[in-house]
């Protein structure tokens, strides 16, 4: 009897003996778009830099330019003398998210496993991301200017009564974001590129009960809805909710690190900033592997690894702000 042509789903185009290769790709997309979908605090809310070797990344930081009307008769020097300076953020050691699968769960299992553990790689790197940054742009609000006679970060502190986020409404939430916007206004920051972000507790109160924005104000481009519970913007800022807006007192930066993320952030309610506020340099952008033979033969199981190297740091602090729970 003649073998049976088999067609082996791995292989690609039939050719060769890598029988794993489309497996391979099919678990880095599946980590990839849960990471994708679990990053909030991704490119298009900070500077972001890839370098391709290297233990840091230097970023400048230019001050700003005057303009003086012109005397007839009078040489043209260069009257202007224009502040530099430079932000270093350094490559953090190695993220890795791991799994083992066991070959013998598999075959008994009736659902597969192997999709739903890439995703949860790709969710724990993104968690780790969206932390790590959040944590940035709230020691870039409490940090001194870069340039010397510059502005530093901003913290707004809510008026005195507000002392647990309970006593918090979505007015002034709302009046918060008001004054950050007219302060970042008054330091010529850029209105384009500009982002709020509020734990889950504070960005409800805005929909729920804040007077001073109603239902018409930020529906009719159909991005928001008091009914839906979605907040569009406020003063023209997007705002966004995220569990990774820090609120605890980190002592120290984590085991690893080679970047600043700790704080105290214990009364911090929420987050404004530009794009421009912190940056992140990558030295390996998102990869996967899968072990090969020789650890499945010796385990009897697959090894499903995610990982990425990079680091995180302030560059321009005047850009950054955190809303603040008041002292009593």
């Amino acid at each position: 009897m003649a073998n049976a042509t088999v067609s082996r789903l791995g292989l690609k185009n039939a050719t060769g003996t890598n029988f794993d290769e489309l497996f391979l790709k099919v678990f880095s997309g599946e980590v990839l778009t849960a990471f994708g979908q679990n990053n909030i605090f991704d490119d298009k809310l900070h500077t972001v830099r890839s370098i391709a070797s290297g233990k840091s990344a230097s970023f400048p930081t230019l001050g700003t330019a005057t303009a003086a009307y012109h005397t007839i008769g009078e040489p043209l020097v260069g009257a202007n003398q224009i502040k530099a300076s430079e932000v270093l953020i350094n490559i953090d050691d190695m993220l890795i998210a791991q799994a083992v699968v066991a070959k013998l769960d598999e075959l008994k299992n009736h659902y597969d496993v192997r999709s739903i553990y890439s995703a949860e790689l790709g969710k724990a790197l993104a968690k780790t991301y969206d932390q790590n940054v959040a944590k940035v742009i709230a020691n870039a609000s409490r940090a001194s200017a870069v340039l010397t006679g510059g502005n530093g970060g901003l913290v707004l502190t809510l008026p005195t009564g507000n002392t647990t986020s309970a006593n918090v409404t979505g007015d002034e939430l709302v009046a918060a974001i008001y004054d950050i916007a007219q302060e970042f206004d008054a330091r010529d920051i850029p209105q384009t590129d500009r982002f709020c972000v509020l734990p889950p507790a504070e960005y409800y109160k805005i929909p729920e009960s804040a007077t001073r924005i109603i239902d018409t104000d930020f529906n009719p481009q159909g991005n928001g809805s008091v009914a839906a519970g979605r907040v569009s913007m406020v003063a023209g800022i997007p705002v966004m909710m995220s569990n990774n807006v820090p609120q605890t007192n980190v002592a120290s930066s984590p085991s690893g690190t080679n970047n600043a993320y700790n704080g105290d952030d214990s009364k911090t309610l929420g987050m404004v900033f530009h794009k421009s506020a912190v940056g992140t340099v990558k030295l390996q952008d998102m990869t996967t592997e899968i072990s090969g033979a020789d650890y499945g033969i010796m385990y009897q199981s697959t090894l499903l690894v995610a990982k990425y190297a990079l680091g995180h740091g302030i560059l321009r602090p005047e850009c950054a702000a955190t809303i603040k729970l008041s002292a009593t």
